[in-house]
C-alpha cells in the first residue's frame, strides 16, 4: 500500500510539472480561440479515423501470435488494443501495457507470459521505427533546409531523443534476444537468485519466465520478421498521416514528411507513465510545435488540447462499448493488469 502510494505520489508531481510547463506563458482567451477554430470538414474525418491505428496494431500483433496459436480472432485482437488503450488512458503506470496482453490470453486461452511477450516485442519495434522516421527526417535536411528552418537546439535535442531511443532500444532487443537463443543458461541464472524465496514463489516466477520467452519465438522466423518490420512502418506511417489531417484541419501546411519529428516528440511524452498522457504529451506536443514549426504559443496549446481529448475521448468509448458489452468493469479490468504487476 505504502509503494503504491509513494507511486502515485511521483506520478502526480510529474504531471503538475510537465502541465505547469505547458501552460507557462499561455493567455487563456487566445487558447480559447483556438480550441474553436478547427475546421469541421477535417476534425469529423479526424474522430472517424481514430480506431485506425488499433486496426493497423490489431493485424501486426498477429505476426507475433502465429506461433503459439494460428486462427487468433481479429476482433479479440482489436478488443484487447482498445482496452489497454483505454486503461493506459485513465489510469497512471502504464496499466494497459499488461492489460493488453493479459485480456487477449485469457480470451483465446493463451499463455499469459506468451502474450505478455509479445508486447514487450511491440513496444520495441515502436521505438525502433519513429527513430527510424527521425533518422530519416535528419539526413534529408539538406533537401529541405531552404525552405524549412527549425530551431539549431531543436535539431540537437532530437539528436539526442534519437539517440537515447535507439540505445534504449537496441539494449532491450540484446536482452530479449539473449533471454531467446540463450533460453536454459538465462532459467538456471533466474534459478540461482531465486533460492532464497520460497519455493511456491520461485517456481511461480519460471513458469512464468520461460512462458515469456516463448513469447519471443517470433525472431526464429526471417519472413514473419520482414512482415512485422513492414507492418510497424504502416502503423507509424498512418499515425503520421493522421497528424498531417489534423494540421490542416487548423490550416496549417507542411510536408509530411516534416511531420516525422512532431510525431516522435508525441511518442516522447506519451511514453512518461502520467494517467491518460496528461503532462507528457502536452509537454513534448507544445514543444515540436512551437520549436519545429514555429507555431504560436497559445495555438500550440489549443492544438495540443484538441488532438488530445479526440484521441482519448474516441479510444475510451471503444474500450467501454467492449467492456460493456462483455459485463466487465473497467476497475476489474484494471485489476488484471495491477495484479500481475
Amino acid at each position: 500500500m505504502k509503494k503504491n502510494f509513494v507511486r502515485l505520489g511521483l506520478i502526480s508531481l510529474l504531471t503538475i510539472v510537465f502541465l505547469f510547463f505547458f501552460f507557462q506563458r499561455v493567455e487563456w482567451r487566445e487558447v480559447l480561440s483556438h480550441l474553436k477554430s478547427v475546421n469541421l470538414i477535417f476534425f469529423i474525418p479526424l474522430i472517424l479515423l481514430v480506431p485506425l491505428h488499433l486496426v493497423a496494431r490489431s493485424i501486426r500483433w498477429k505476426y507475433l501470435l502465429k506461433h503459439e496459436k494460428k486462427g487468433v480472432k481479429f476482433y479479440n485482437m482489436f478488443a484487447g488494443n482498445a482496452v489497454g488503450f483505454t486503461v493506459t488512458l485513465l489510469f497512471p503506470g502504464r496499466l494497459g501495457e499488461l492489460v493488453k496482453p493479459l485480456y487477449l490470453a485469457q480470451k483465446e486461452k493463451m499463455s499469459k507470459g506468451f502474450a505478455v511477450g509479445t508486447v514487450v516485442v511491440e513496444r520495441i519495434f515502436d521505438v525502433f521505427t519513429m527513430c527510424s522516421l527521425l533518422g530519416l527526417f535528419l539526413l534529408s535536411k539538406p533537401f529541405y533546409s531552404s525552405y524549412f528552418q527549425a530551431d539549431d537546439k531543436a535539431y540537437s535535442d532530437l539528436q539526442m531523443y534519437g539517440i537515447i531511443g535507439v540505445a534504449f532500444a537496441f539494449l532491450l532487443l540484446v536482452i530479449i534476444l539473449s533471454l531467446y537463443f540463450f533460453k536454459e543458461k538465462t532459467l538456471s541464472i533466474f534459478a540461482f537468485f531465486l533460492k532464497p524465496f520460497p519455493h511456491k514463489i520461485s517456481q511461480k516466477i519460471l513458469e512464468n519466465s520461460e512462458e515469456f520467452i516463448k513469447g519471443l519465438k517470433f525472431f526464429h522466423s526471417v519472413g514473419n520478421l520482414f512482415m512485422y518490420i513492414l507492418l510497424s512502418f504502416v502503423v507509424w506511417l498512418g499515425i503520421v498521416f493522421y497528424y498531417w489531417l489534423f494540421f490542416f484541419a487548423y490550416k496549417i501546411s507542411i510536408p509530411y514528411l516534416l511531420l516525422f519529428p512532431y510525431v516522435f516528440l508525441t511518442m516522447v511524452g506519451a511514453a512518461i507513465p502520467t494517467p491518460g498522457m496528461i503532462g507528457g504529451f502536452h509537454f513534448f506536443s507544445r514543444l515540436g510545435l512551437t520549436s519545429l514549426y514555429n507555431i504560436d504559443e497559445n495555438l500550440a496549446v489549443g492544438m495540443t488540447i484538441v488532438i488530445h481529448a479526440i484521441q482519448v475521448v474516441v479510444t475510451c468509448l471503444i474500450g467501454y462499448a467492449i467492456l460493456w458489452k462483455e459485463g466487465i468493469s473497467l476497475f476489474q479490468i484494471k485489476n488484471i493488469g495491477e495484479d500481475v504487476e
